[in-house]
């Protein structure tokens, strides 16, 4: 349990704790996205990074929706799987001269995000459906469904011609 939360009891409870935790990664995420977007040096990488900006953004409300709907106050709880791979996505963007590198390694740290989101807002749908929430579940299953197309996007990116850029 962290310093700020509360104990964690009842599959309810589990259920708003992932719901704080998955709003402070897409914040985060909302933090970090327009740097990647600068930094990108591949136009359809780019574009792509300022595309999900915008999704995350309506992914933020959507999350604020399902707080209200379930009645919980609107907040985050530390991330540190998020933090992590945030951390080493800046690192290694830091470590990388040859822009082309750095834009696999960008679109490599994002895809890791993306898979990130999938696991969390999949065991969320799952969750609002176990406790009875189909309001709920519908706005995270439209969430879910976002990060499954940008990670596609990205795979096609970077198959496409980033990686072979950067080989």
């Amino acid at each position: 349990m962290g310093l700020f939360s509360k104990p964690i009891k009842t599959f309810d409870d589990l259920f708003v704790h992932m719901l704080q935790d998955i709003y402070y990664a897409e914040k985060q995420i909302a933090k970090n996205l327009p740097d990647m977007s600068e930094k990108a040096t591949d136009p359809e990488l780019k574009a792509a990074f300022q595309h999900h900006l915008t999704e995350t953004q309506n992914q933020i409300g959507r999350l604020e929706q399902v707080f209200k709907q379930h009645g919980q106050e609107v907040k985050g709880t530390t991330c540190a799987a998020m933090d992590g791979i945030l951390d080493e996505a800046s690192e290694i963007m830091g470590d990388t001269d040859d822009p082309e590198v750095c834009d696999a390694a960008m679109l490599a740290a994002a895809q890791a995000v993306e898979h990130y989101e999938i696991t969390r807002y999949g065991t969320l749908v799952a969750f609002a459906k176990q406790l009875g929430r189909e309001d709920c579940a519908g706005l995270l299953a439209a969430n879910l469904d976002e990060e499954k197309a940008t990670d596609k996007k990205l795979t096609a990116i970077a198959e496409s011609k980033v990686n072979r850029k950067a080989a």
